[in-house]
This record gives C-alpha cells, sequence and structure tokens, in this order.
C-alpha cells in the first residue's frame, strides 16, 4: 500500500509538471532571450516528465497510460529507450505480443546492449511462441469440432432421423448424441442420451449413451426391476414402452427393437438431443394414454 501510494504520488507530480509545460497561454511565461534553447530544454523536460509519468503507470498496472505516455515521449525522442521498454512491458502484460515484440525490437536497434530489453525481449518470444502454441492448439480443436459436426449431421441424414430443438432445451451438461468410437466418421455408432420415463409413478432413469443398436429390451433387463416398485409393476415382461410422435401423439414402439428402428420408423423425433420413453405397466396403458389424450385435449 506505502508503495503504491508513493507511484501515486509521484504520477500526480508528474502529471501537475506536464500541464504545466503543455499549457500554451502567452502570458504564461516571461519571453525568453533564447527562444530555441528554451523550447528544446522544455521538450527534455517534457519527455523525462512523460517517461517517468509512464514508470509510475507500469507499477501501478495502468497499463494503456503506460503505452500512450510512452509513446508522448517517443515522439519527442524517438531514441528513447526507456519509453520503448516500459511501452513493451505494458504491451505485454496486456498479452499484445506482437505489438509489444515490434516497440521492444525497435529499442533494441536504439540500444543494442541494453540487458534488460534483451531480457524483455526474451520473455516477449517465449510468449509469442506460447501464444503460437495454443493458436495452433485452438484451430486445431475447431477443425476437429466442424468435422465431429459435419460427421454427425451426415450420419443422422442417412439415417433418416428427424431432430429439433425446442424454445426450453434440458441443461445435459455432457450428455449429447455422438458418433462411437471416431466422432469424425459417419459410419461410426450413434449414441444417444435417453430418459426413460415412468409417467404412472413420476420416476424417471437416465441413460448417457445409448447405442442405436441396442434394443429396447437390452436396457430394460438390466433396469427393471426399479428399487421403488413395491408392487412388482414393473418387469420387462409386464410393461410397454412409448415415444412421442412428430404430429404431437404417442406410438407404441416393440421391445424388440433397436433405438435406431425405433426412431426411424417415420413417425418419432428426437427433441433437444433428447431420446424419451414412457415406460407403462401393461394393466396401466389404457389408463395412462386416455389420460394423455384428455390433457391434450383428444
Amino acid at each position: 500500500m506505502v508503495a503504491e501510494k508513493k507511484w501515486s504520488d509521484a504520477k500526480e507530480f508528474y502529471s501537475k509538471g506536464i500541464a504545466v509545460l503543455v499549457d500554451k497561454s502567452e502570458d504564461k511565461w516571461d519571453k525568453p532571450a533564447d527562444m530555441e534553447a528554451e523550447m528544446k530544454q522544455r521538450k527534455a523536460l517534457e519527455e523525462q516528465l512523460y517517461t517517468n509519468r509512464a514508470l509510475c503507470n507500469l507499477e501501478l498496472k495502468n497499463y494503456r497510460s503506460t503505452i500512450l505516455d510512452c509513446a508522448a515521449a517517443i515522439r519527442i525522442n524517438p531514441s528513447n529507450v526507456k519509453a520503448h521498454y516500459r511501452s513493451a512491458s505494458a504491451l505485454l502484460a496486456l498479452d499484445k505480443v506482437l505489438e509489444a515484440l515490434d516497440v521492444a525490437s525497435r529499442g533494441a536497434k536504439i540500444d543494442p546492449d541494453n540487458t534488460p530489453l534483451k531480457n524483455l525481449l526474451e520473455r516477449i518470444r517465449t510468449r509469442a511462441k506460447a501464444k503460437e502454441e495454443q493458436d495452433r492448439r485452438r484451430q486445431a480443436e475447431l477443425r476437429r469440432k466442424q468435422q465431429e459436426k459435419a460427421a454427425l449431421e451426415a450420419a443422422l441424414k442417412a439415417r433418416k432421423l428427424s431432430v429439433r430443438g425446442s424454445k426450453h432445451p434440458p441443461n445435459l451438461e455432457d450428455a449429447v448424441i455422438h458418433l462411437s468410437p471416431d466422432p469424425a466418421s459417419p459410419t461410426s455408432t450413434l449414441e444417444f442420451p435417453v430418459m426413460l420415463l415412468y409417467p404412472m409413478h413420476n420416476q424417471s432413469d437416465f441413460i448417457k449413451a445409448w447405442s442405436e443398436k441396442d434394443t429396447i429390451n437390452q436396457h430394460l433387463d438390466y433396469i427393471l426391476p426399479l428399487p421403488w416398485d413395491t408392487k412388482n409393476e414393473y418387469q420387462p415382461d409386464t410393461v410397454e414402452c412409448y415415444m412421442d410422435t412428430i404430429s404431437g401423439g404417442l406410438v407404441k414402439i416393440g421391445k424388440k427393437l433397436t433405438l435406431l428402428e425405433a426412431l426411424s420408423n417415420g413417425k418419432t423425433e428426437i427433441v433437444d438431443g433428447l431420446v424419451r420413453i414412457y415406460v407403462v405397466p401393461t394393466s396401466m396403458a389404457a389408463q395412462w394414454i386416455e389420460e394423455v389424450k384428455r390433457k391434450m385435449g383428444r
């Protein structure tokens, strides 16, 4: 805090000095005998004040102000190495690596043996290499995602699956429709997030990756019986399965069907990247269907 106050006080002092020097009021100063020498001296002082204030701003992490002060000093004296050093330091702090490299390189041409400047150049070049590697990885990741997206779209189209979004999609986190084992190959196997809904008991199960080749029964066999099903109403051979249709109704799906067969019948659709399958005890199916129709006004 003490150091920060010192730099703040110094910055204020230099700012007042600059304000006095740049004041162009004609009656502010007595006419000097040698105007040319006077102007030269004032410019040298102005350069020093900008350079010193740049240091204060640099220490206070006012990096943009540092750059502006250094630019003002360099306009007065293009050979001001300190201004080049401080400007490059501020640019590096802002991660403007190319600009920092340009300013530091120009400073190094003025004073090739300046050790702090050489060290700064080395840090800038190291950061530049790191950024290049980051950019390379970012571009590679972007290309990979684009390839995977194109492959997924091609796979869905080839299988004639209906997919759409809604205004309020659920948060599935990292559970998404994807191709496995190679997400970039449309010939890989599609896997879907699937929600098994038990509407008669307001319960559900979530399966993060259900292969298109798996049958409904394959999953029912390991999920059923259910821990909350005290009456043993949910058994693989005593339940029926339904899916929503594109037209807004319901369609019964055979438990021996693969998920792909259930989805590619031209009637069902995938909404928000999630497959929904309603599992209802056979003894309650008629009652549930009537309730659904009544709610839909049919």
